[in-house]
Order: C-alpha cells, then sequence, then structure tokens
C-alpha cells in the first residue's frame, strides 16, 4: 500500500496548476540568471596555458578550434586515478549528443583533465566518447581555475572552491570524509584524499581578435545543469533517490 498522498483526478489537476505557476517563474528567473551571466565583465588571459590534445600540443585559443565560444568541463581525472570520477563520466555521457550541435552555434565543448592524455584517451575509448579531452597535465590552468587543488592547500585547509572557504563535502579531511567521496575515490582507483584534489567545474571562454577572455565559471551543484539524467529524475516520481553509490559508469551497470 503507497504512503504517498492519493487524490482525484480534480485535485491533481487544482494542485498541478499551483505547480505550474512555480514552474514558470522558475522559467523566468533561470532566463533572467542566463542574461545576467552574459553580462558579467570578461577578463583577458595573460598566461601561456599549454594543452595535450589528440592533435598534439594546443594553447587554449587552439582548443576553440575555430569557434569564437569554448566551455571546458573540468572533469576530475587527475593523474593518479586509474579511472574517471563516476560522476563526472556520468555527465561527459551526454557531451557526444549535443556538443556537435554546440559546435554549430559557435560554441567548442571540451573537457580538460590533469591526467597524461593517454589515460584520457584510453578511458574515452571504454566509455564511447568522441568530444575533445585536453591534458593539462604540469600546468596551472586546472589549479588557476578550480579545477585542482595542491596537497599542500589540503593539508593546510586553505582550499578556496565555489568561491568559498570550506563547507563542501570535498573540503572534509579524508578521514572524515562523507560516505559518497570514499565511494567515488574507490571507483577511481585512489584513496580520498588524492580524490578529493580533483574538483568538478565548468568554465567558459571566448576569443576576440587573437585574444582569449575568461567569461564566466561554476561549480558544485552549479553543474547541476549539465546533468542531463537530472532533469530527467526530477520529473519522475521518487526524484532523485540518491541512496548509496547512487551513479556508476555506463558499462558497470548490472555488475552487482
Amino acid at each position: 500500500m503507497t504512503r504517498h498522498k492519493i487524490g482525484t483526478r480534480k485535485e491533481w489537476l487544482a494542485a498541478r496548476l499551483e505547480l505550474l505557476g512555480a514552474e514558470k517563474e522558475l522559467t523566468r528567473r533561470s532566463d533572467e540568471l542566463a542574461r545576467r551571466r552574459q553580462e558579467l565583465p570578461w577578463v583577458r588571459i595573460g598566461k601561456e596555458y599549454r594543452f595535450e590534445t589528440d592533435e598534439g600540443r594546443a594553447s587554449l585559443a587552439e582548443l576553440f578550434r575555430g569557434r569564437s565560444q569554448l566551455l571546458v568541463y573540468h572533469f576530475m581525472f587527475g593523474p593518479d586515478y586509474k579511472a574517471g570520477c563516476p560522476s563526472c563520466s556520468a555527465i561527459a555521457d551526454g557531451f557526444n549528443g549535443f556538443a556537435v550541435h554546440l559546435a554549430n552555434h559557435d560554441v567548442m565543448l571540451s573537457a580538460v583533465s590533469r591526467a597524461p592524455l593517454a589515460k584520457l584517451q584510453a578511458y574515452k575509448r571504454r566509455m564511447g566518447w568522441t568530444f575533445p579531452w585536453a591534458s593539462s597535465l604540469d600546468g596551472d590552468f586546472n589549479f588557476d581555475f578550480n579545477g585542482s587543488i595542491t596537497e599542500e592547500q589540503q593539508r593546510e585547509g586553505t582550499v578556496e572552491y565555489n568561491y568559498e572557504r570550506g563547507g563542501h563535502a570535498l573540503d572534509a579531511k579524508p578521514e572524515a570524509a562523507a560516505e559518497g567521496p570514499v565511494a567515488f575515490a574507490a571507483a577511481t582507483g585512489t584513496d580520498v584524499a588524492t580524490y578529493t584534489r580533483e574538483r568538478p567545474g565548468l568554465s567558459a571562454f571566448t576569443l576576440e581578435d587573437g585574444v582569449v577572455y575568461h567569461t564566466y565559471s561554476t561549480y558544485a551543484r552549479g553543474v547541476d545543469g549539465l546533468w542531463g539524467m537530472y532533469q530527467w529524475l526530477d520529473r519522475a516520481p521518487k526524484g532523485r533517490n540518491e541512496t548509496g553509490l547512487w551513479w556508476r559508469r555506463h558499462d558497470e551497470y548490472g555488475k552487482g
């Protein structure tokens, strides 16, 4: 016997219409936030960042691949990881489908991680992905854009992530880490300290007259909107239902 509230169709419709008003207000608010993102001042990139890509060494400007806009997903895959973060992998499962649409809209999508390129390429083959994925190993890019932290920052507790210091699950001392980070660390073949030195996020850039500008970055739950499956689950009867290791890589379901 269900414990959920049961009602008549008339009661459902009345509640649904009330909810519809709230949904429309959220849509209008989301449109306003998108406009405000686009109004943020641009910051000129003065540092020379270098990446390893499938096509060879590349600058940040070359990651645009002829487009004027670049979206970089900070994928949690550190140099010592044996596999990519399961959560980032769940997000990236959607990249193949919409990357071609973004490219046709003058927007290039690329993932960037600190793992060596060979590791990224092998993992892409395993996952069946084709979107661009660059290695920033030995460079400052991930650190400068808060996609990674140093061991020293971790030890001293001086981590700033999502525009504040502390307060995020990934900032907890390894011995006090929540169940999620512990489980995901094991899934990447690392310990908790190593796993949590990488951070998820999205950074946006634009290229004008040969100059690259940083326009926007978001982290933590700011990347919720990139999870295509979350949008579906938020409309499912039981919602996200996040219990245990709620995401696995798509080739691991059914393996116990």
